[in-house]
C-alpha cells in the first residue's frame, strides 16, 4: 500500500516537474537571486556606455560587443577587486568564462547607465 502511494507521487511530481519546466521556458523567466546574478542583471538593464580606454582594447583585442555581452550573462564578479559600495556609482570586476576566461570588464554602475571602464586580456 504505501509503494503504490509513493508511486503515485512520483509519477504526480514528475508530470508536474515537465509541465512548469514548460511554461517557464515560454515566460522567459530567470531566477537571478545570487550575488553574481543579481549584479550581473543590474548591469545588463542598464544603458551600456564604453570608455575609449575600453574601446581601444577591443579593438586591439578584437573583442566585440557579443563578447561584452557574454561574459555579462555568464561572468563571475569578484567583489574583492570592485569597489561595490562606492558612492554614488559602483565598481564591479567581472571576468570571463570558458573560452573567455582571459577577458576581465572593470564595469562602473550608476542609476542609469553601466559604462564599461576598462577591458583587461590576461
Amino acid at each position: 500500500m504505501l509503494l503504490k502511494r509513493i508511486g503515485y507521487y512520483l509519477v504526480g511530481l514528475s508530470l508536474g516537474s515537465i509541465a512548469v519546466y514548460f511554461f517557464w521556458q515560454k515566460k522567459n523567466a530567470s531566477f537571478d537571486y545570487g550575488m553574481d546574478a543579481r549584479t550581473l542583471k543590474t548591469i545588463r538593464i542598464r544603458e551600456r556606455v564604453f570608455s575609449d580606454e575600453a574601446k581601444k582594447s577591443m579593438l586591439r583585442y578584437d573583442i566585440d560587443t557579443t563578447k561584452i555581452s557574454t561574459i555579462l550573462y555568464v561572468g563571475d564578479v569578484d567583489f574583492g577587486k570592485g569597489n561595490p559600495r562606492k558612492q554614488p556609482c559602483a565598481e564591479y570586476y567581472i571576468t570571463g568564462t570558458k573560452e573567455l576566461k582571459n577577458v576581465s570588464l572593470l564595469v562602473k554602475r550608476c542609476d542609469s547607465t553601466a559604462t564599461i571602464k576598462k577591458v583587461i586580456v590576461d
